[in-house]
């Protein structure tokens, strides 16, 4: 593989767009919320990445079933019913305010009127949909481009996962971070932890999560990231790999800069390193018995 098949993603040259997509999917993540189960750990109301783009998993309403797709190839957004209509909305330069009051519309038009709490989560200083003016750019290339980057690391992240057969999560998108995720789970209960219920939810139980995202707070670079909850004893002195990851101190989080794998020689063999290598040290000094949750048990 080469390296040039991993776009390029600089920070700075897309964080306008970034912004902006990143609370046009906090709104369709807030219908999603309000639709879908409530099947544990959030996981129902995740995004799954396409070949187009992102869409919500199927979401029931009365006795209708839809999905809401941001179309990056096209630029559009596109509500779906199974068996029955599709309405698209074009995705370009408007503000969240414009964005939320036109989806809330499209969706009542169909038929799908639903009642959200119009708020974003899981950023400093939430602004209300209606209310947000400031996030208005939409960067068709960039956008296209960060999920293309999507689109190259999900087999990794699907590989590394399927050597896994104790209970984990589907490698999907959680539009409050704007992450994409997997996380697996030891089988033990964890020590309980303060915050909101979801929270509390996501790791009741020991976990070890993998995943990247563009960046955000003290980490304004796109980067992989790997942590353990809780965090065993000497975790954050275990040599991992490739050469370019790192213990980032503020974050508790293992880091690797997209930069150095998307320039690596082989992208995907240095994603599989520091997924694996950060795993098994965190596995192993957490006392995992990785002889019943591994298909290949290795010694850590």
């Amino acid at each position: 593989m080469r390296s040039t098949d991993w776009p390029a993603l600089p920070y700075a040259e897309w964080k306008d767009t970034y912004a902006t997509l990143h609370m046009w999917m906090q709104v369709i993540g807030k219908v999603a919320l309000a639709q879908a189960p409530p099947i544990n750990h959030s996981w129902g109301i995740a995004f799954q990445v396409t070949p187009r783009g992102v869409s919500t998993y199927l979401l029931p309403h009365g006795d209708r079933s839809f999905t809401i797709e941001f179309d990056l190839v096209a630029h559009q957004l596109s509500v779906q019913v199974c068996g029955g209509e599709t309405q698209t909305l074009p995705l370009t330069s408007r503000t969240v305010a414009d964005f939320y009051r036109d989806v809330m519309q499209l969706l009542e038009r169909m038929g799908l009127a639903v009642r959200v709490w119009p708020v974003p989560v899981e950023i400093p200083d939430p602004i209300p949909f209606e209310e947000d003016t400031i996030h208005h750019t939409y960067d068709p290339e960039a956008a296209n481009r960060w999920w293309r980057v999507l689109i190259m690391m999900l087999p990794v992240f699907n590989e590394c996962r399927a050597e896994f057969i104790g209970k984990s999560s589907p490698v999907h998108f959680f539009w409050g971070a704007f992450d994409l995720a997997v996380t697996r789970f030891s089988g033990r209960l964890a020590p309980p932890r303060e915050g909101p219920a979801f929270m509390r939810e996501a790791y009741s139980h020991e976990v070890i999560s993998h995943g990247f995202w563009p960046g955000s707070g003290p980490l304004l670079e796109p980067s992989f990231y790997a942590y353990a909850v809780p965090e065993p004893a000497g975790l954050k002195e275990a040599a991992v790999q490739p050469a370019a990851a790192y213990y980032h101190r503020e974050l508790g989080e293992f880091i690797l800069p997209y930069e150095a794998v998307r320039t690596a020689p082989d992208p995907a063999a240095a994603l599989r390193a520091f997924i694996e290598s950060t795993y098994e040290r965190a596995a192993t000094l957490g006392g995992w018995d990785r002889g019943a949750l591994e298909r290949h048990p290795s010694i850590g």
